[in-house]
C-alpha cells in the first residue's frame, strides 16, 4: 500500500440534457444519469448505483486483502448488496446496505474461519466505514 493519505480526483461533466461524463486519469469513462426512481432513463448507472456497487467491490477486494493475509484457500466470491434510500429527519441519505455473500472454499475444514473472514471484511470495508449507514452480513459459504 502507498503512502497515506491518498487521494482519488475524477471529474464530472454534462449539457443540459445529457448523461454525465465520469472521467479519471487513466480510466475508461463511463457515463450516468439519474435513476428511474428520480425519473431517469434507467439505462445508465446512477450515482446511487455506483455507491452501492462501491460497497460490492469495496466488499470483495477488502475480502480478497484479509484471506490472502490469513492464508485461507478459496476459489470464487459472489457479492449482491441492497441499498435503501430513504427519508430522514435530515433528507434522503442510504439508511441500509444488506450485504450477501456467498463464498466458495475447497476444504470443509475452513467454514467456520471463512466465514469468520468474511465478517472481517464487513468490518473492514473503507466504503463502508466512510458512510453513515448500517451494513449487515448474510455469510454463506460451500465447498467444492
Amino acid at each position: 500500500m502507498h503512502q497515506l493519505p491518498h487521494h482519488y480526483a475524477v471529474k464530472a461533466s454534462a449539457g443540459s440534457d445529457t448523461p454525465v461524463r465520469l472521467t479519471a486519469e487513466g480510466l475508461a469513462p463511463i457515463e450516468s444519469a439519474a435513476p428511474v426512481e428520480f425519473d431517469g432513463p434507467g439505462d445508465l448507472w446512477s450515482p446511487e448505483s455506483l455507491l452501492v456497487a462501491a460497497v460490492a467491490d469495496c466488499f470483495i477486494l477488502s475480502f480478497r486483502a484479509i484471506a490472502r493475509a490469513s492464508r485461507l484457500n478459496w476459489s470464487d466470491l459472489s457479492c449482491g448488496v441492497d441499498g435503501l434510500l430513504d427519508k430522514t429527519e435530515s433528507g434522503l441519505r442510504f439508511t441500509n446496505f444488506a450485504i450477501s455473500a456467498v463464498l466458495t472454499i475447497p476444504s470443509p475444514d475452513d467454514s467456520d474461519r471463512a466465514e469468520k473472514l468474511l465478517h472481517k471484511a464487513e468490518h473492514a470495508c473503507l466504503i463502508t466505514n466512510s458512510l453513515t449507514a448500517k451494513s449487515e452480513l448474510l455469510a454463506t459459504v460451500t465447498v467444492s
